[in-house]
């Protein structure tokens, strides 16, 4: 209508999350970001000293932009931020590294922001000033910087990110476009490629069938099956299902046992 003003738009702050194992360079952060703050239009919301613990109160607590240590104990940055683009939306990443010259090199050719330690306020505003129209970090790219396999698997169920893990996974299965990771207790629904998973976790499992790879020290034995002729059979120790094997991997029957 004629006259009418405009509705106000209320910018809300840009929400931040510390993860460091060393309680220091956390306060060193939140002493730099209330620097920051005379300039930038941001709010603390929280820190962690471990990967678990920040996946835990990031499930319960949104944050626009998580300030990530690599090198942590239980769980390294690169696997935490691997759960955390799970969450929607997900976190905006920026890494905090001591000198580490493969893994700067890495994100430089990748274009992933970090902040070399000792951290200084002109860098963190830089990085904070891009972070409002930056992207989160590609899968495939994170999966490449992983140094070792992870830990863990994780889920997306009911707005919550579940840590899986990998040593209670009894086999993973693909069905259309998730894959179904099963453990003693119960099932998971996950998006990943299962080709992807046998190449980052081929000593822990070996493919059966072309959709399925199983725990190798989950198997117990084999028996033939009955419902195919020259067709077997693999148990797996604390699941009743006998799952198939295809005639290709036969050749496991042998070695596995």
């Amino acid at each position: 209508m004629k006259g009418e003003q405009p509705p106000e738009v209320i910018a809300l702050p840009m929400r931040v999350f510390i993860v460091d194992d060393e309680q220091p360079a956390r306060s060193r952060l939140r002493d730099l970001l209330n620097d920051c703050a005379a300039q930038l239009y941001l709010e603390i919301v929280g820190e962690a000293g471990n990967g678990q613990t920040a996946l835990d109160k990031l499930n319960d607590t949104p944050a626009d932009v998580v300030l990530l240590d690599i090198r942590m104990p239980q769980m390294d940055g690169i696997e935490l931020a691997h759960h955390l683009h799970k969450l929607v939306p997900p976190p905006v990443i920026i890494f905090t590294t001591a000198y580490d010259a493969y893994a700067i090199k890495a994100f430089e050719v990748r274009a992933i922001d970090y902040l070399l330690k000792p951290i200084r306020l002109r860098r963190l505003f830089e990085a904070l000033s891009r972070a409002r129209e930056a992207v989160p970090i590609k899968t495939e790219i994170l999966h490449e910087l992983l140094p070792e396999p992870r830990q863990f698997l994780s889920a997306y169920e009911r707005g919550k990110i579940h840590l899986i893990p990998i040593e209670d996974v009894l086999f993973l299965r693909a069905e259309s476009k998730y894959i179904t990771v099963h453990t003693a207790e119960r099932e998971y629904l996950i998006e990943e490629s299962l080709t992807n998973l046998e190449k980052e976790y081929a000593l822990r499992f070996v493919r059966i069938h072309r959709n399925c790879l199983v725990a190798k020290a989950a198997v117990i034995g084999f028996e033939k099956n009955l419902k195919e002729e020259g067709g077997w059979l693999v148990k797996l120790a604390n699941y009743d299902e006998m799952l198939p094997v295809s005639r290709r991997q036969q050749y496991l029957i042998k070695k596995l046992n």
